[in-house]
């Protein structure tokens, strides 16, 4: 492997992924340390970070080395754009998980040349989900104008684009409720089911350590983070045949055809779509699907006529999450 000398130093981020007990899936970029600092403040530190997550610089075809607990030794190259994946049956993964269902990875260069500076040392974690024994089902859930604020549906973006470069993540603030709520459906109704969260978006990877950062630091249950890439004017790979929302949430449904689900998502975009579509395809699978009512009165329209016409699986739409905590509760799902 080649290493061209590099300005920044280089790293691994490994993303929180989901798997089972025979089944391996390692997710993460390889790329230059840009120094981002997420636990600083004010608008300035702001703007830095934003532009440094997205002027990433990838470390193209690179070789890396994927290690289990029990010293099980996998291989993998990034692609054009730093990517990795390893998607592989192994068995027996389920005996290094935590009491929460988490296996820990370690990730590294294959081979580094003395000219270029790791961060730290050659040694990288990701932590991919087994789902525990005790789950009473799942939930898979939109972050954008679901569990945070981010004006998705505004005109242009715009308040996107405000909130995301110009606002430190310490600084985001929530949906009212929402981390409670999340808190109570990884309990379930037995109130210790530890049931998977899923967080689906169409955030790119580029926000990725900004999005987790939000889901710690605002204390909802910790779980895999399933963004896509980021496609420029000018990209050259093929446009995915499916939208990225709707495949991430038909490969989790495929991967635990034995767990229960339940979809949340906003008014704002397409959610209402693409979870009603799904619940249509896997009606033994989806529990309920809570759509929050977003400040667009169209939109809204737009979703409680397509609402008013579906009767396959409970669908609401909540405006606030004590009414999906109720509704939840109505229907055995938390205490």
């Amino acid at each position: 492997m080649f290493f061209s000398k590099s300005i920044d130093p280089i790293q691994i981020d490994g993303y929180q992924s989901y798997g089972t007990a025979t089944h391996l899936y390692v997710i993460g970029r390889a790329i230059e340390d840009e120094g981002v600092n997420l636990e600083k403040t004010g608008f300035l530190a702001a703007f830095k970070n934003a532009y440094k997550q997205f002027k990433s610089d990838e470390l193209r075809h690179t070789k890396l080395r994927v290690t289990l607990p029990n010293n099980q030794v996998f291989y993998t190259t990034t692609d054009a754009e730093g990517y990795f994946i390893v998607d592989q049956e192994v068995s027996g993964l389920d005996q290094h998980i935590n009491e929460e269902g988490w296996l820990q990875i370690t990730i590294s260069f294959d081979d580094v040349q003395k000219d270029v500076e790791v961060v730290g040392s050659n040694v990288f974690y990701c932590q991919m989900l087994i789902p525990s024994n005790t789950a009473e089902y799942g939930v898979i859930s939109d972050i954008d104008d679901t569990i945070l604020h981010t004006g998705v549906a505004s005109l242009l973006k715009w308040r996107l684009i405000i909130n995301t470069i110009f606002k430190n993540v310490s600084s985001r603030v929530p949906l009212k409720g929402a981390p409670e709520l999340y808190q109570k459906l990884h309990l379930g109704a037995s109130g210790k089911a530890a049931n998977p969260i899923f967080y689906v978006s169409n955030s790119p990877w580029n926000l990725y350590r900004y999005l987790k950062f939000f889901i710690q630091d605002q204390n909802f249950p910790k779980g895999p983070i399933l963004l896509r890439d980021f496609r420029t004017p000018f990209e050259k790979t093929p446009v995915p045949e499916k939208p990225h929302k709707q495949k991430e949430v038909r490969a989790i449904l495929n991967a635990y055809p034995d767990l229960k689900f339940i979809l949340i998502g906003d008014s704002g975009e397409h959610d209402v779509d693409i979870y009603l579509e799904v619940a249509k395809e896997y009606p033994d699978q989806i529990l309920a699907v809570y759509l929050r009512s977003v400040k667009y009165e169209k939109k809204v329209l737009r979703v409680k006529a397509v609402l008013q016409k579906y009767e396959t699986t409970p669908a609401v739409l909540v405006e606030k999450s004590v009414f999906a905590e109720d509704h939840a509760r109505k229907l055995g799902l938390i205490k």
